[in-house]
């Protein structure tokens, strides 16, 4: 296999990144966008580019031509076109950027519509990042006015206006937005060309807060007519409450990500250390039943239950829990039953109830969700108990949706009778590159504080993780089918590559320091944990190993091996660089790293021990830990000496390391 397939699902380069600096701001130029534009270790703005969507909202990739870059010291300037061409859309922009050595940035667009076509959005789109939560803000709107506000620290909802079909965004009607990014300093974006609003992109563990144009009060899809020009432009610069900044007094020593000298360190915060949450797995009772091989390998897992879905009376829910109910005794495991019921819910509850008395299978909880609404309707979850509790006595009843938190977080179902509140989560509602994926997980520790104030402090389970959606819950048409070849839209490469491996563990992360249980992706096939026997049903778009388990096994498996112990909060000093997992159980402790950059890390580890072991995972293990998981799962790695309690280790591009060693 390729290196790069390996890393992360095909068989391609990663992006040129290109540093550029900006006087005392430090930024990242890739592909055509500007990202993680810093003072100091301040990130001020996660990210500025154009998006063009279509008119179910997804996205259209653009091809960058005749691009000129010219860099100075402490200043630059980038050309070039792109193009979005995609079934009836054609629209093609002129970009010009440019950094001045006072810190201002400034990037423009000039683009056509080179054919008539439906668009939900065309234009700039500016990323706040994940730290500017309860920041200060100033919003200068269309109008002229200056609104003083904050950024939420809670999620902000995004509720509907009036019972119409569009969000109320918290900062809305604008032509400016400036928040205090450090004491007395203040980053101002300033927007050209259309009316922009502010969404919490949290709610979709998205790590950033996103302006975007064209407000959603507006009707869409909206059509752009051939020849119609789109021409905008967004421009950074620093403030002193309020005032333009003096270039010259903000020169501060770059930082963020580490340099190729610098070691990344993880530090653990042993006394606040919780109960380590029950993780799961989804998509029981699909596909082709379980062979005795591969139900022993999911028993490495020791996984806490596997998730059926079932929308009684239709006959395929009753053999798809006949199957999940004969899966989760070949794994020793109960069920987490998704129960999708229609508004006279009467007789798919009674088939259910007969079919289960019948089955007998063990039931861990029960999730219950309307067919017809996106978030639990009042009484459903009293008529669930009512014909089931007595089946499985103990098992919990939960509530909430099956798809986005934003829909939890815009309709909170009635708490009473609720045990525990679920909903969803993936990380590319949004953006698809790996960049931005590596950026999704520390939202989700947002997501399970919001939901915990919101729901009066009952435990949160987030069932499923998946890495792409499995469903579109605001398409505005049908959508369209994939091509003959091309992978179904539910189906990521990365689920087999090493980077499938580092993103499970960074959201493994923060889900269970922030106490949430979670459910992960299927058992067999291109969603799941391993690849079917008969291998891969597009072998040369995702190429996986018949029979092969994916490197994110690995990672279920090491932290299934502590199950019933606790979870120790660790921090990162580059997040997106590095993440740790630390676990304790019965005197022993177990580190998971992952690097989550196509470039080798230096890690310091704080772990306060002589000696451990360490076991990589990287593409000099990849495929022996792929053919034969057993043996790699047994393998305790080989012994590491610290040095004053710290150990220092090298990881590969998209490595995970598996460092054990006493309490």
């Amino acid at each position: 296999m390729a290196d790069y397939v390996l890393y992360y699902g095909v068989d391609e380069p990663p992006p040129t990144r290109l540093p550029l600096r900006a006087g005392p701001l430090s930024l990242v130029y890739e592909g055509g966008d500007l990202r993680y534009m810093r003072l100091g270790e301040r990130e001020l703005v996660r990210r500025v580019y154009v998006a063009v969507r279509d008119h179910n909202w997804g996205t259209v990739p653009g091809a960058i031509a005749n691009e000129r870059i010219d860099i100075g010291r402490e200043r630059f300037q980038i050309t070039y076109e792109m193009a979005h061409r995609r079934g009836p859309i054609d629209f093609v922009w002129q970009a010009e950027i440019r950094g001045e050595a006072d810190g201002t940035i400034r990037f423009a667009m000039d683009g056509v519509a080179r054919a008539p076509f439906r668009t939900n959005r065309t234009g700039f789109c500016v990323l706040h990042p994940l730290e500017a939560a309860g920041a200060r803000a100033r919003v200068e709107h269309t109008d002229g006015s200056v609104e003083e506000t904050a950024f939420p620290r809670l999620i902000a909802p995004q509720r509907l206006a009036g019972g119409k079909p569009q969000p109320v965004p918290p900062f809305a009607e604008m032509r400016a937005l400036a928040h205090e990014a450090a004491p007395g300093v203040w980053a101002e974006v300033r927007f050209e060309g259309d009316i922009f609003e502010l969404e919490d992109q949290r709610n979709w563990i998205d790590a950033s807060f996103k302006t975007y144009c064209r407000p959603l009060r507006l009707p869409f899809p909206y059509d752009l007519a051939a020849g119609e020009r789109v021409r905008q432009a967004v421009t950074l610069s620093l403030r002193e409450d309020g005032r333009r900044a003096a270039g010259g007094g903000w020169r501060l020593a770059a930082g963020g990500r580490p340099s190729d000298t610098e070691s990344v360190t993880l530090a653990l915060e042993p006394g606040a250390r919780r109960a380590l949450p029950p993780v799961g797995l989804g998509g029981a009772g699909l596909g082709a039943p379980l062979t005795a091989r591969q139900a022993e390998r999911l028993r490495l897992l020791r996984p806490a239950h596997l998730r059926v879905d079932l929308a009684p009376p239709a006959p395929a829910a009753l053999d798809r829990l006949r199957r999940a109910a004969e899966e989760a005794r070949a794994v020793g495991v109960p069920l987490e039953v998704a129960l999708f019921l229609a508004a006279d819910a009467d007789a798919g509850l009674a088939q259910l109830r007969a079919a289960l008395a019948e089955l007998r299978p063990a039931v861990a909880r029960w999730l219950i969700f309307s067919t017809s609404v996106p978030t639990t309707p009042p009484g459903l979850v009293a008529q669930a108990r009512a014909a089931l509790e007595d089946l499985a006595p103990g098992a919990a009843f939960a509530g909430g949706t099956d798809a986005y938190f934003t829909d939890l977080n815009r309709d909170w179902p009635e708490m009473d009778g609720l045990d525990l509140i679920t909903y969803s989560i993936n990380p590319q509602v949004h953006a698809f590159d790996n960049a931005s994926l590596a950026e999704t997980p520390a939202a989700i520790a947002a997501t399970v504080e919001t939901a915990r104030a919101r729901s009066a402090g009952r435990p949160i389970l987030v069932s499923p993780v998946t890495l792409k959606p499995r469903f579109n819950p605001v398409a505005t048409g049908p959508e369209a089918e994939p091509l003959p070849g091309e992978l179904l839209p539910q189906v990521d490469p990365r689920q087999m590559s090493l980077f499938g491996a580092g993103w499970t563990l960074a959201s493994l992360k923060y889900l269970l320091e922030s106490g949430a249980a979670a459910t992960y992706y299927e058992l067999v096939g291109w969603r799941g944990v391993m690849e079917a026997d008969a291998g891969s049903p597009l072998p040369e778009r995702f190429r996986s190993a018949p029979g092969a388990v994916f490197p994110l096994f690995h990672v279920l498996a090491d932290v299934g091996a502590f199950a019933g112990g606790e979870v120790i909060p660790s921090l990162s000093s580059a997040p997106l660089a590095v993440v740790g997992l630390a676990l304790a159980h019965d005197g022993a402790r177990r580190v998971l790293l992952a690097n989550l950059t196509p470039e080798p890390q230096a890690v310091r580890l704080a772990l306060g021990a002589a000696q451990a072991r360490v076991r990589l995972l990287d593409e000099t293990t990849a495929a022996t830990a792929a053919r034969d998981p057993e043996a790699f799962h047994a393998d305790p790695g080989a012994p590491l000496a610290a040095e004053n309690g710290v150990l220092a280790l090298a990881l590969r591009p998209y490595a995970v390391a598996r460092v054990d060693a006493s309490e």
